[in-house]
């Protein structure tokens, strides 16, 4: 039993003018499920610096630096990841553990997700250089 009528083959018209509107497109060929895209769950500001024990302007520093990625909500307040508590205790840590000024923690940072990205790279394909590491 159908539950759509079926529809004359050759243009279809609007009603607007001569011009055709297209035809409908084949219904077994759309038949891939589309889900709509959820928004990512974002951190205030306050929320980030309450869960980081950090004051609200120096997690704004952070973000002027560029040790911390933040974007702007349609207010034009600042938003954040998930992950943004555990990247501002990781810069904290390396400031009171190495004592490096924050221009310092930013190559640091940089160098560090290079080193776990040629760590993961390794891993995946499984080989392993015939040199002894040097750490």
């Amino acid at each position: 039993m159908k539950d759509r009528p079926e529809r004359a083959a050759g243009p279809v018209r609007t009603g607007l003018g001569d011009r055709p509107a297209r035809a409908p497109a084949d219904v077994t060929a759309s038949t891939a499920v589309r889900f709509a895209l959820v928004p990512a769950p974002r951190l205030s500001l306050d929320a980030v610096a309450r869960r980081s024990g950090l004051h609200p302007d120096l997690v704004r520093r952070f973000v002027a630096l560029g040790l911390v990625d933040a974007e702007r909500d349609a207010a034009g307040q600042l938003v954040f990841d998930p992950t943004a508590p555990a990247v501002l205790a990781r810069i904290q840590r390396l400031r009171a553990g190495l004592c490096l000024n924050y221009a310092a923690i930013g190559l640091v940072l940089d160098l560090l997700d290079r080193i776990s990205l040629l760590e993961s790279a390794l891993r995946v394909r499984g080989t392993r250089s015939e040199t002894p590491p040097w750490t």
